[in-house]
């Protein structure tokens, strides 16, 4: 009799079956949603949350490695969440600056976000590792700290102002050229594919602010799992589930 681990690597094996010559998105953005909650089920502090949903990052990296996805991009704080309980908050930053520091060891890792709202410490960690890991190839790992869609547009145009203001242009000439793709050439993940997938664990169903400018028209996909219960079967069904919609683009 097949047992419940079985069945389980069977249909995992089938599920990857069906991806074989299926399109599969080349960036993936992942809104890391329900650490707290899952550790509050079983009674457990938020720290043991964050861990546990820590781990789940390097297994959810080694799944997209083995199917070929060239960018991901994790939420891992919002400026929302910076207002948290500060020693939450400071377990949270630490558990989040050993995460980045072990991703960067073999992967490329860009920083998103607002790092003038995070300590000094933890700031230098991050950047440490964006210099270190500049170099390794394969997947590009974007992790948003600090992170806000609108902040980021403001800080997109922002930055375009400046660069134009350097090359003598006034507010009038900038205005009369400005274009959707000069915001895009501004934005923290410039240079890389719109997120064709956007995922979010926890069963809300919001973007919360995540990529509002490159998710325009990215697939989502919504799983009631908490993030550190994400298994590989419920990745391989966001990805199927991806494979069968019909993309239209706007069109």
């Amino acid at each position: 009799m097949a047992t419940a681990g079985m069945l389980y690597r069977m249909y995992e094996r089938r599920l990857l079956a069906s991806l074989k010559g299926a399109a599969l998105p080349r960036h993936i953005g992942v809104i890391l949603d329900g650490n707290r909650r899952w550790a509050r089920a079983i009674g457990s502090e938020a720290s043991h949350g964050h861990r546990q949903g820590a781990t789940k990052i390097d297994e959810f990296l080694g799944w997209s490695a083995e199917t070929g996805i060239e960018v991901v991009t994790l939420w891992m704080l919002s400026t929302d969440n910076l207002e948290r309980d500060p020693n939450e908050l400071s377990e949270l930053l630490t558990i989040i600056a050993e995460t980045v520091e072990r991703i960067g060891k073999t992967r490329c890792v860009r920083v998103m976000g607002a790092k003038d709202l995070l300590p000094e410490d933890i700031v230098t960690r991050l950047s440490n590792v964006e210099d270190a890991s500049a170099g390794n190839g394969g997947m590009q790992v974007n992790v948003a700290i600090g992170y806000g869609g609108r902040e980021e547009i403001a800080d997109a145009v922002r930055s375009l102002l400046r660069d134009r203001a350097a090359k003598g242009q006034s507010i009038d000439e900038v205005a009369e050229t400005l274009n959707v793709d000069d915001i895009t050439a501004h934005l923290y993940t410039k240079g890389q594919p719109d997120p064709d997938l956007v995922i979010r664990t926890s069963g809300e169903q919001r973007l919360s602010g995540f990529l509002l400018w490159q998710s325009a028209h990215s697939e989502y996909y919504f799983c009631e799992t908490y993030w550190p219960d994400f298994r590989r079967v419920d990745y391989l069904r966001a990805l199927r589930d991806y494979s069968q919609r019909e993309r239209r683009m706007g069109k």
